[in-house]
């Protein structure tokens, strides 16, 4: 199978800038999939274990249980990219989510918490799998031009994300056909959109990204043999640029999913409590999906423009600004919540495309996809931390002091850019 992928990827060597226009119409396609089944599950994960178990207190432990998976699911799908490339990892992955999903499904019929917790575990697979999928769009992308192909592989996610949402009323009245519970609908969506992702990766991913960009860097390698001592020098270069790149880069990412994870699980249940329903709340995090990676294509642009850390220091005051509007709204003004976690997605989708490329760009291609793996775990135990504790604290304070403190929080991203750019 390997030998195979390697001919298939030598054969198309020569061209590799045709190659990298066919994978991102691949990419787009499953990213519409993936976001779709992204979106449904985060919309009525809380609110169904908080029906389920009646209690709020615990209703972030579902966004905590799916990261934690996600973080497992990062080294396994990064694993396997670099032993066999992206399109297995990628498939593997959102395979994995979709059978979480029929667990869900399962656990909801059965009322069974723990089966419930256990399949949304394994439901974190597919997250994982959709953020891994952004680096599978910069493998062959010239070092100008990385940003924007990592962001048109994001703002693909948009028209499955924002649908996702709005579908949890009517797949909620579907499962209710079929026996199933109403707050389960929305992860027979999830389910079927996350095994047609990976059916399209695993027929339509080739020449697979990673192995093609691996080729072509050989190819190049030995052009300039010629000159070996200025390719040891650059080497040397980017390795001691790479580790400060690296921590950089995995800090932007980290701090953006924890404020933006911990904001996002609580304001369906803040809604909910303040006597909002299943539409409105979906209507909110629709906006917030969107504003996630709708302004991806201008965000690409605006690092690639003016510099990965201008636009990781906006990252920063733009989610202190969602963390101060959501603080301050009333819980009975959607108006208000929506443009709160519009500004939150907006910050998170600064932060992510702008630490991607610093990690792209300082990491070599015969450790990249590995490293990928490991940075996307330390982003998903960041959103476990996030969804965790952001119910608790809510229980114990409430939703203006969990979104406050998260706004504060993300300001720690300007003294680590500050400092970096310092050295440099």
């Amino acid at each position: 199978m390997t030998s195979t992928a390697s001919a298939d990827t030598t054969a198309r060597i020569s061209d590799p800038a045709e190659a990298q226009r066919r994978i991102l119409r691949v990419l787009v396609a499953s990213q519409i999939l993936s976001g779709a089944g992204l979106a449904a599950g985060v919309t009525v994960g809380a609110l169904l274990a908080q029906d389920m178990l009646g209690t709020t207190s615990l209703a972030g432990l579902p966004s905590a249980l799916f990261t934690t998976g996600s973080a497992i699911a990062a080294v396994v799908v990064g694993r396997i990219s670099q032993a066999r490339g992206r399109r297995p990892g990628l498939a593997t992955g959102y395979l994995t989510g979709a059978v979480g999903s029929a667990g869900v499904i399962t656990a909801a019929v059965l009322d069974n918490p723990v089966l419930l917790f256990t399949a949304l575990f394994v439901y974190g697979a597919g997250s994982a799998t959709n953020l891994q999928a952004r680096y599978a769009g910069a493998d062959l992308a010239a070092p100008g031009h990385r940003a924007r192909d990592v962001s048109t592989v994001l703002v693909a996610t948009t028209l499955g994300g924002v649908a996702g949402p709005n579908l949890a009323a009517p797949t909620g009245t579907f499962a209710e056909h079929l026996g199933v519970p109403n707050l389960a609908g929305p992860f027979i969506l999830s389910g079927a959109a996350y095994a047609l992702a990976a059916v399209v990766l695993a027929l339509r991913l080739r020449p697979d990204p990673l192995l093609l960009a691996r080729a072509v860097a050989r190819a190049e390698e030995a052009e300039a043999a010629a000159g070996p001592a200025d390719t040891e020098a650059a080497e040397a270069a980017a390795a001691g640029e790479g580790r400060g790149g690296v921590v950089l880069g995995a800090l932007v990412m980290v701090l953006t999913q924890l404020v933006m994870v911990a904001i996002m699980t609580m304001t369906p249940v803040h809604m909910h409590d303040h006597g909002h329903g299943t539409a409105a709340s979906g209507l909110v995090i629709a906006v917030h999906i969107g504003a996630m990676y709708l302004p991806s294509p201008l965000t690409g642009w605006l690092v690639d423009r003016y510099g990965r850390m201008k636009v990781a220091t906006a990252s920063g005051t733009t989610l202190l600004a969602a963390g101060i509007l959501a603080a301050a709204a009333p819980g009975d003004s959607v108006s208000l919540l929506a443009l709160a976690l519009a500004l939150l997605g907006l910050g998170w989708n600064f932060g992510l495309v702008a630490g991607t490329a610093i990690i792209t760009d300082t990491v070599p291609l015969a450790t990249r996809a590995r490293t990928q793996g490991m940075v996307d775990v330390s982003i998903a135990v960041a959103g476990a931390t996030g969804g965790m504790t952001s119910g608790i604290m809510v229980a114990a304070t409430s939703y203006p002091a969990l979104a406050l403190t998260g706004g504060i929080l993300s300001l720690a991203l300007l003294p680590a850019v500050a400092a970096t750019a310092y050295r440099r």
